[in-house]
């Protein structure tokens, strides 16, 4: 029976220039001694993960295979969250963005475009050099300045943007295909694909491409006050990849969902460590499991409160707490009494 695979973590909140964090192999010690059983790495960063090698030579792979595998891990999915930002980006957000792509393409928004699409495309074959089957990207914005629909848009903007946004991703998207790798799109605040309306729009958009799918992540979910319990529900077929990121959402009477350019620690809407927030995962992890995913559960950590050393080491236990093994038989199947066909006729009155 398939289930869902478990704990993993995301490395890109804990990478950083002192040790265990600057290289692939302390820190994937680090996590290993507490519990995490993959890592889920993102491909920006030169102290763990060289994209454009992996891309490039199987040998490479092989060899962070075996940095990862000696500390007893597995590699969930890499990660082109910062690239697939930049496949699609207003201008009003070329500033802010620039810090994400080489120094070099600074001023160059068209260079910086095909730059990003490059590294999906590398991506794409590192992720199958590396024998993974999904991949965890955002998706980038043409729309997002117009979320809120004052002034009033104009007709046929909407289809335009996810027309044009559509056609950046569709070579990306066979690439990937080529490679045999699902391209999981978190939904999330900033990005065109923010909740399932926009999702569908993408997927009519790209001819319901079959690798456009989903990294479910219901913390997006509570900061915007969608049900993510019924997501899984209409959605359960396209998600391929899962964050396991709890949130919060305080009501009060001076600000909503728009955080009134409040800091984090005191937005109602916040990020919060594993079983300090909200979420109710034991209904989520349920859920999945009905509909057989069998994905790894990775840690995202991201907290206003809690110092990210504790959020991990809780996290890892937290996960494996509400990893379910699938029953192999039913709970009353000791009360059966096999088929029988005269049996049922008889029940049945026939």
């Amino acid at each position: 029976m398939s289930q869902i695979k478990g704990p993993a973590i995301f490395l890109a909140q804990f990478a950083g220039d002192e040790a265990p964090y600057n290289n692939l192999s302390d820190i994937c010690n680090w996590v290993a001694g507490m519990g995490y059983k993959a890592v889920q790495i993102p491909t920006w960063d030169k102290r763990l993960f060289n994209l454009e090698l992996a891309a490039e030579s199987k040998d490479y792979c092989d060899e962070v295979q075996g940095i990862v595998a000696q500390h007893g891990l597995e590699i969930s999915e890499l990660s082109t969250h910062l690239q697939g930002q930049l496949v699609a980006v207003h201008p009003a957000y070329d500033t802010m963005f620039e810090g994400f792509a080489p120094e070099e393409l600074k001023g160059k928004p068209a260079d910086r475009t095909e730059w990003a699409i490059s590294q999906l495309k590398a991506a794409a074959k590192a992720s199958q050099n590396l024998g993974l089957t999904a991949h965890a990207s955002f998706s980038g914005a043409l729309l997002w300045q117009t979320v809120y629909p004052w002034p009033q848009r104009p007709a046929g903007l909407v289809e335009q943007g996810f027309a044009e946004l559509a056609k950046r991703w569709l070579p990306i998207l066979n690439a990937f295909d080529d490679a045999g790798v699902d391209v999981c799109y978190e939904l999330h605040p900033g990005e065109d694909l923010h909740d399932g309306v926009t999702f569908e729009r993408f997927l009519e958009a790209t001819g319901n491409h079959a690798r456009a799918n989903l990294l479910y992540d219901p913390s997006h979910f509570v900061l915007q006050q969608l049900d993510y319990l019924s997501f899984i529900d209409i959605y359960h077929e396209r998600i391929k990849a899962f964050h396991v990121k709890d949130a919060e959402f305080n009501m009060n009477g001076r600000s909503g969902i728009y955080g009134g350019y409040q800091s984090w620690v005191d937005r109602p809407g916040r990020f919060r460590s594993l079983g300090d927030g909200q979420i109710d995962f034991s209904g989520i992890f349920s859920k999945l499991t009905q509909y057989g995913f069998s994905g790894w559960a990775v840690l995202e950590w991201e907290c206003c409160l809690k110092h990210p050393e504790q959020g991990a080491k809780e996290g890892a236990e937290f996960i494996k707490k509400h990893l379910i093994r699938r029953a192999e038989k039913a709970f009353d199947d000791f009360a059966s009494v096999g088929a029988d066909e005269a049996l049922n006729n008889k029940i049945l009155g026939l």
